[in-house]
């Protein structure tokens, strides 16, 4: 079972009617004994990084997912990647669950329309398995007005908007972040979410 954390800043519904659609079994949770007992983990996320990560914290859930992140497969999705990593910089610094390393800062290459809303390439970067039946001329979509700064071995695979905007990153065992909307990038972002579901079959 796939465990969608409901934590108050997700959008979670849409993620939901695409695993459905896909047959993965899935719920929607709110407590640590459910998201320890699911064999893998979607945190999705809109909104701003400091709320949501307030509101992670109220939740209780913020131990609880950095030691299952460490053992089961773990999808971050949209504001749900971004706060995988260490800080964000959105209004105010803010510590992020720090799975991976980096941080999220405002985009703003001049002459960029931001947010960056639309359908945008995927450029593979590194082996990631979420990418095993993806092509090499496929598109997702973004909606988002920060961008994470990581490693190059931590991105799977990046879109161009201004410069590298990493859409896809990895942390070579159990995290994954998606920062574009796989439930809403038609087949490519259903292969993706299929990968997903693979890895705990």
């Amino acid at each position: 079972m796939i465990a969608i954390i409901d934590y108050g800043a997700g959008n979670i519904f849409s993620v939901k009617n695409a695993l459905d659609h896909l047959g993965l079994e899935c719920a929607l949770v709110k407590d640590s004994g459910s998201v320890r007992s699911a064999d893998a983990v979607i945190l999705p996320g809109v909104g701003a990084f400091p709320a949501a990560m307030e509101m992670l914290v109220k939740s209780g859930l913020v131990d609880t997912i950095k030691e299952e992140a460490a053992r089961k497969p773990f999808l971050g999705i949209c504001l749900g990647m971004q706060l995988i990593f260490e800080k964000g910089y959105e209004f105010a610094e803010t510590d992020g669950l720090g799975l991976i390393g980096g941080s999220v800062i405002k985009m703003e290459e001049p002459d960029l329309i931001i947010p960056h809303m639309g359908w945008n390439k995927l450029e593979k970067l590194n082996d990631c398995p979420l990418l095993a039946n993806v092509g090499d001329n496929e598109y997702v979509y973004f909606v988002h007005s920060y961008k994470a700064q990581c490693e190059d071995r931590n991105i799977a695979a990046y879109s161009e908007y201004g410069g590298r905007v990493p859409a896809l990153v990895y942390d070579g065992k159990f995290v994954y972040g998606a920062q574009f909307h796989p439930e809403k990038s038609g087949e490519t972002g259903l292969k993706i979410l299929r990968s997903f579901g693979d890895l705990i079959r």
